[in-house]
């Protein structure tokens, strides 16, 4: 036990905690406000609250718990909402009201609920660690697999009978290879700061659809990929981050609202519940977990998190899932690490963040990827997708977060304000973003999509670049002064502009736009590119090809219901070409 010296907002010092260890997890003052152990000099103890320490003061005491700060993981996790350091919100609010209470303590995990197990292995089974003992249907579209703890190895002396138990009753019995008997649990704890183990990490091969045309087909993220959205205020880092939720093709969803302003949290929280899974038809939040840490809460809450929510996440990979972490935004948990490193008295790095903020950040990325898992099992395998949100100041991109993200991050989504003040969303940049993982998602793309599908992205991108080159000429000299190809090249890139990259979020229809439909709507652009090129080398004239009826169906085919759109598509293509066809045959008898 130690007593309080000094206070200074979340940074708590104590002397007298020769017995406590880094990292150790602390309870501070009468109120048993938590903490943690961020430095030890002799008996002395840097300790960063969690919570509000207005009225703590020098004398108050403070005792450890010997354990790091661990998330507890189980069934109960899905559809519930936690803030940054698992605490349950909605718990919370039924126990203390609106408002929360320092000090409250509650479990995690319900204690009191009982879960359906149903037994995977039998009394007398070698188990090792990441090995599934049994199942619970943990919503109707998630299927909770019970596995022996990480760390854990032997053989079962009991499995218990199909039936319902809470997370704290005994499901199994394990003799370790020592003699140790071990009582195994449907929860385990893992300290938040460290990586949870898989057997190996392979380089991922699969495309994330998220069903957001502009990042499926020119910036694919792959699943067990990083990427990272940045983008001054009002660009709509949330709105992506959002449909990334929403739509991505993933088992489980981890959003974590990090230092994010109270009504959007509120807007996820009220929005989630109602949308509807187009995987299973059921609730969204049937497969979300929910990390509500907003910028009002503590701020030393906030930078425990991002890590909150990534241990969630591999928990959930390691059951053989793909999983998404959301993180919105890193840019607010770098603002927290700077804030205690500022307390700490630690030398400021650039812009006042700690030297150190590189490699935290690499921290949080790099427990991505796609894995073999541990256990006896070898064909599970899992992924975990990190997507963070960069909010850099006045969007200046030359500060410290952005450039240690883009150092370290793959799929760079470089949102841009004067897209959003256009209105045109998602508003990512299409010259300043990138994908690394456009070679090794190749044979895939092409074996699903076939091989015309890279090349059409190849040829919009080459479009857009030679439009923001023309547009330089054509504010020289006017539009009527390019030649007919020139003229065409602005067309069919404003074409690829409205009528494929530009999406609305809040409208059914073109919120989600499937891979197929996709390859289809940009080949249709690039297949009338294609045709008026023709047209023009037979005399067409460029007014006449850009006023074709086909034109304005293309510029509305996004917004085709789902189930008709293979046949519409068709249809346009055939009135397309003969329509242009005609303006070809005009065109050689005016000449």
């Amino acid at each position: 036990m130690g007593k309080i010296v000094k206070v200074s907002g979340p940074l708590v010092v104590a002397t007298g905690m020769e017995d406590a260890n880094m990292a150790d997890v602390v309870r501070v003052g009468e109120q048993n406000l938590i903490g943690e152990i961020l430095t030890m000099s002799g008996d002395s103890a840097s300790i960063q609250v969690y919570e509000e320490t207005s009225g703590l003061g020098p004398g108050a005491e403070v005792v450890t718990t010997g354990s790091p700060l661990a998330v507890e993981l189980g069934p109960g996790l899905i559809e519930n909402i936690y803030d940054g350091i698992q605490r349950p919100l909605e718990e919370i609010m039924k126990r203390a009201g609106a408002n929360i209470t320092r000090g409250i303590q509650v479990p995690a995990l319900d204690r009191d609920k009982k879960w359906d197990f149903v037994p995977a292995a039998k009394a007398g089974d070698t188990v090792q660690g990441g090995d599934v003992i049994g199942t619970v249907q943990e919503t109707s579209v998630v299927l909770h697999k019970i596995m022996v703890p990480p760390n854990l190895s032997g053989k079962l002396e009991l499995v218990a009978k199909k039936g319902a138990y809470t997370v704290e009753d005994t499901v199994a019995v394990l003799k370790t290879a020592k003699g140790e008997t071990v009582n195994l649990t449907m929860m385990q704890k893992w300290p938040v700061r460290v990586g949870r183990p898989y057997k190996h990490k392979y380089p991922p091969k699969a495309p994330l659809c998220s069903g957001q045309r502009i990042i499926d087909t020119l910036f694919p993220i792959a699943k067990g990929g990083t990427a990272a959205v940045p983008g001054p205020f009002g660009s709509g880092k949330t709105v992506v981050q959002h449909q990334l939720a929403k739509w991505s093709d993933v088992d489980i969803v981890v959003y974590i609202g990090c230092g994010e302003r109270g009504n959007e949290m509120t807007d996820v929280l009220r929005e989630f519940p109602e949308l509807k899974d187009p995987r299973t038809g059921e609730s969204l939040m049937k497969r979300t977990v929910l990390i509500a840490n907003t910028s009002d809460m503590p701020v030393a809450a906030r930078e425990a998190s991002i890590y909150t929510g990534i241990t969630i996440a591999e928990y959930f990979r390691d059951m053989g899932y793909d999983v998404a972490v959301i993180a919105d935004s890193t840019s607010r948990w770098a603002e927290a690490l700077r804030e205690m490193s500022g307390r700490l008295e630690e030398m400021p790095g650039e812009e006042g963040y700690p030297a150190y903020l590189s490699s935290r950040l690499a921290q949080f990325y790099e427990r991505a990827g796609m894995v073999e898992c541990i256990g006896s099992d070898a064909e599970r395998r899992g992924s975990l997708t990190a997507v963070g949100a960069v909010s850099p100041p006045g969007g200046d991109l030359s500060e410290p977060v952005s450039q240690a993200t883009m150092r370290i991050v793959k799929v760079f989504w470089a949102l841009d304000s004067s897209l959003a003040y256009k209105r045109h969303f998602p508003a990512i940049n299409w010259l300043n973003s990138y994908s690394l993982y456009l070679d090794s998602l190749k044979p895939w793309f092409d074996e699903n999509l076939g091989k015309a599908f890279l090349r059409d992205r190849e040829k919009a991108m080459t479009i857009l670049q030679e439009e923001a080159s023309l547009n330089e000429i054509v504010q020289l000299v006017g539009k009527d002064s390019l030649s007919p190809g020139d003229q065409l090249t602005l067309e069919t890139a404003k074409m690829v502009r409205e009528d494929f990259l530009q999406q609305n979020a809040f409208v059914d229809i073109d919120s989600y736009s499937s891979y197929d439909r996709q390859e289809k709507l940009l080949g249709m652009i690039l297949e009338y590119d294609r045709l008026c090129r023709e047209a023009i080398g037979k005399g067409a004239q460029t007014a006449d090809l850009f006023d074709i009826p086909a034109r304005e169906r293309i510029g509305r085919a996004k917004s085709v219901p789902a189930e008709e759109y293979v046949k519409v598509y068709a249809d346009i293509a055939s009135s397309m070409a003969s329509e242009i066809d005609a303006c070809a045959a005009k065109g050689g008898l005016d000449a």
